[in-house]
């Protein structure tokens, strides 16, 4: 999987959880960015996301996300 599909099922997930079917990600997306991206949705999203990719992400590594890409690298690295 490249960044670019990366990036496609992560936006359907964050699409399905903030219920907003007009959201468009982007690399460079934050929850700044993104009006229902709150902490406790983010906390959701991220249960989402490693259901979707099957893998595990450690606190340090959530916390260091500023944005969707940063957060799609990490995914990448896990083998996702």
């Amino acid at each position: 999987m490249d960044k670019s599909e990366a990036l496609q099922k992560v936006n359907a997930i964050f699409i399905d959880v903030l219920d907003d079917e007009d959201l468009v990600l982007d690399y460079t997306t934050s929850a700044d960015d993104v009006e229902d991206w709150d902490s406790l949705n983010h906390i959701q999203l991220v249960v989402a996301v490693e259901k979707a990719f099957k893998i595990r992400f450690t606190s340090q590594e959530i916390q260091s996300w500023n944005n969707v890409g940063e957060m799609l690298d990490c995914i990448l690295s896990k083998g996702a």
